[in-house]
């Protein structure tokens, strides 16, 4: 940073400072530290400058201004994604947080948001009109990261990926330029941005399909973590013939009280409560749980049901990958490997993948990851940096133990920043290929690289 600081004078500086709209942001501002925290607490790095923009101009002349200073470059949605991509070291990170404009037309049934919105905030937007898409498990996630990685969610059985439901979107690429992507224009940028990530320009709008989503039922069961093994070999036979309408999640996490659980989350989306009341009600029954939270409930209740859960600032350390299956083996490892768990605070996931989100061809969208049924994810979670070494030895431990039933897939949103090419490559299968080309296109000198990288 001081290297950078001393090639570039003060007057560079305050000479970029007037075309901007936005704030510069710079190491002795008074705002420098706050504006450098982003959702995972483990995330510690100094930046050259921060560029909060407040709007397109402003991207464009940040872009245009690294590019001319050789800057590494790293772009700031909600701050949300657990590798810290949002921040780098020593360059210049384009924050998008205050570009939150939401329009929404309630006649075509469709939203155009800024990159700095929020779920929650998209989701209030959208639902005044009882309208919703696919959009993640909290509500404090960032659009902007959460789409251009695909987009997994509670409506994702019913309504597909995020990414499946994005029509178009306004980008600035490497070069400064602004483009737009849809079917009709870029069709080959648009097809690399629903899932390829912030790989091919920055995003500064996005409009979406939004769907009738009124009163879900939603909730979770609790049990005792004794119980873990007879609940996931339950969770398999009630996923197996799920309806498209109901997405189901089961987890382990620890109680308030310090009581290890075994849980169940569900939504149901459907239109007729009283049929989702019956198919759900196997699920009640099973146990019977200790806690049982399910009822119906405003589909803005479901989606920040989980935030207490992952406050900002939290140290986490994530890894996941697909399963071929649940089978038996699979469940049984998972029970013998969670009694060790060395965090409170950690949880642990199996999605259900079905309906909607797996029935997109694998290459109709730079997102591939729709054949396997379940989504393994290890998310681990703390308070303390003395204690980092112990909880990242658990996570990958417990993520070696169950590689015997992964899949070749890996959903690219979930991806550590320690865990090499090769595993961005298995994010993308098949679809890496034609996306290096597009990388090769629209970003051949790897401007945008700090992301999980497509190297053109």
């Amino acid at each position: 940073m001081e290297t950078l600081q001393k090639t570039l004078s003060n007057k560079t500086w305050e000479d970029l400072k007037k075309t901007l709209t936005g704030l510069l942001i710079l190491p002795d501002s008074e705002n420098y530290d706050a504006s450098r925290a982003i959702w995972n607490g483990m995330i510690d790095r100094k930046p050259a400058c921060i560029i909060q923009c407040t709007d397109v101009n402003d991207v464009v002349t940040a872009v245009n201004f690294a590019r001319k200073h050789q800057l590494l470059v790293a772009v700031k949605g909600g701050g949300h994604n657990a590798a810290g991509f949002a921040i780098c070291d020593d360059g210049m990170v384009i924050d998008l947080s205050n570009m939150k404009e939401i329009k929404v037309d309630p006649k075509t049934r469709t939203v155009i948001a800024q990159p700095g919105v929020l779920w929650g905030e998209f989701d209030k937007a959208t639902q005044e009109h009882g309208l919703a898409v696919t959009g993640g498990a909290v509500s404090t996630t960032g659009i902007a990261g959460l789409t251009l990685g695909g987009g997994v969610g509670w409506l994702m059985g019913k309504y597909g990926a995020t990414c499946d439901n994005l029509l178009s979107a306004q980008l600035v690429t490497a070069d400064g330029e602004v483009l737009q992507a849809s079917a009709e224009e870029n069709p080959d940028l648009f097809w690399a941005i629903r899932g390829g990530g912030g790989n091919f320009g920055i995003v500064t709008s996005f409009t979406y399909q939004l769907y009738p989503v009124g009163t879900i039922i939603g909730g979770m069961v609790l049990h005792p973590m004794e119980k873990i093994e007879e609940m996931l070999k339950f969770f398999r036979n009630f996923t197996q013939n799920a309806p498209d309408e109901l997405t189901t999640y089961a987890f382990t996490m620890t109680s308030p009280e310090g009581m290890p659980m075994a849980g169940m989350a569900l939504c149901y989306c459907g239109h007729d409560l009283k049929e989702g009341e019956k198919l759900i009600a196997p699920l009640r029954a099973f146990g019977p749980p200790l806690v049982d939270m399910i009822g119906p409930m405003p589909y803005l209740q479901q989606q920040a049901m989980l935030d207490q859960t992952v406050p900002h600032g939290q140290f986490s350390y994530w890894k996941a990958n697909q399963l071929t299956s649940l089978s038996d083996e699979a469940i049984s490892t998972f029970k013998n490997q969670i009694p060790s768990v060395t965090s409170p605070r950690t949880m642990v996931l199996i999605e259900h993948h079905h309906g909607a989100i797996n029935q997109v061809a694998p290459d109709a969208t730079a997102f591939r990851q729709r054949e396997s049924p379940y989504d393994f994810v290890i998310i681990s979670l703390w308070n303390q940096p003395d204690e980092n070494d112990i909880h990242i030895a658990w996570t990958r431990n417990f993520f070696e133990a169950m590689k015997p039933f992964f899949s070749s897939g890996v959903y690219v949103n979930a991806l550590f920043n320690d865990e090499g090419a090769d595993r961005v490559r298995s994010a993308y299968g098949e679809n890496y290929k034609r996306l290096r080309q597009v990388k090769q296109k629209f970003d051949p000198k790897n401007f945008f690289r700090c992301n999980n990288n497509i190297v053109p």
